[in-house]
């Protein structure tokens, strides 16, 4: 049963490095955020091949059934690069706004400037 999950998390993984190197191939994706699949990946990765790990770190969180780890591990994973993404949005939102107002105020300018006789 455990080399059958074994299995199936392997090949997870180098689909899911598959498919992110060619979303970069693509120019789909940038390499930077790439970073955060690419580390997921490797982490599924280890952990699908290294079973002592895998079942030490069972046993220290006092999981009975090992391969369950591997779900904890890619919900962590998820968790971490959704949030990597939030603050990356939030920084983008912030950063939109203040070039917003000051291409209104460029513009607001530029129609003072216009309105007024030369």
């Amino acid at each position: 049963m455990y080399l059958r999950t074994q299995i199936i998390s392997v090949i997870a993984s180098l689909i899911i490095a598959g498919f992110i190197f060619e979303l970069i191939r693509k120019r789909r994706l940038m390499e930077k955020y790439s970073l955060w699949w690419f580390g997921s990946a490797i982490v599924l990765l280890v952990f699908s091949f290294w079973r002592d790990l895998l079942e030490k770190l069972a046993f220290l969180l006092g999981i009975e059934y090992a391969p369950s780890v591997l779900l904890i591990i890619i919900v962590f994973c998820g968790f971490a690069i959704s949030l990597h993404f939030t603050v990356v949005i939030s920084k983008l939102t912030e950063q939109n706004k203040i070039l917003a107002q000051e291409v209104a105020l460029l513009r607001n300018e530029l129609h003072t400037m216009k309105s007024q006789p030369a």
